[in-house]
């Protein structure tokens, strides 16, 4: 399949390393995150501590100093509250556009704004809605109990993101019976393709490369640009 030629070892030897950054309570061994840690070469977790009372601050700041210490191109794979600790990297940092972020898969984002949520995610209220300055796919599951298919839609329009229907599976977690995910390793496979070829190439035409490869691997046409956002139905 594309995506495992794409994530190949020696393509990945001049590629940006791949920075996971879990969510609440950390990923467990059966947890994709950990699978791609495991077998991709380059992809090393962040390690946020605090992870069952997580702080947003120290969390951003963990970040900041794993991006830094990366001294190359790196792209952040992130799950659940790790997806707002990112947004929140991103608006305290604002990094110039693709340096040295050059991308980021955001995945299953909870909804830190909603009545009566968790208050260790309350803390990371309210989600950052300045667009994110690097190209990026927010994947999104139809019954995530966190968050709401509309409200990750709104998130991915905010921030810019590709919107990626990821099916009905739960948080896209360990819990979702995904192993290593593989239309998460095809979203990933098309962030380094676009990083590999970004010389020349403009942000609309990124968008639409995303969209069109993304689209190919779900079984119905919720893949979307933010700039398509407007005009998509709500749910």
């Amino acid at each position: 399949m594309a995506h495992q030629l794409e994530l190949d070892a020696d393509r990945l030897r001049d590629d940006p390393l791949i920075l996971v950054i879990p969510g609440l309570n950390n990923s467990n061994e059966n947890h994709w995150q950990s699978h791609w840690e495991a077998k991709i070469p380059d992809c090393e977790r962040v390690d946020l501590g605090m992870w069952d009372d997580p702080h947003r601050n120290t969390w951003v700041n963990k970040i900041n100093l794993a991006v830094h210490r990366a001294g190359r191109p790196v792209i952040l794979v992130a799950h659940s509250l790790g997806c707002q600790a990112v947004a929140w990297w991103a608006e305290y940092e604002q990094p110039a556009y693709g340096n040295p972020v050059v991308g980021a898969l955001l995945v299953a984002p909870p909804d830190v704004e909603r009545p009566g949520v968790d208050e260790r995610l309350a803390r990371f209220a309210p989600a950052p809605r300045r667009a994110l300055p690097f190209p990026a796919f927010l994947a999104a599951s139809e019954n995530d109990h966190h968050c709401s298919l509309r409200n990750a839609r709104g998130l991915a329009q905010d921030w810019g993101a590709t919107f990626a229907y990821a099916g009905s599976i739960g948080h896209i977690n360990a819990d979702s019976g995904i192993d290593d995910w593989a239309f998460g390793q095809l979203l990933l496979a098309q962030l380094l393709r676009e990083h590999r070829t970004r010389q020349g190439t403009g942000r609309s035409e990124e968008t639409a490369t995303r969209r069109r490869a993304a689209a190919r691997y779900t079984r119905l046409p919720w893949i979307q640009s933010a700039e398509d956002g407007r005009r998509a139905s709500e749910w």
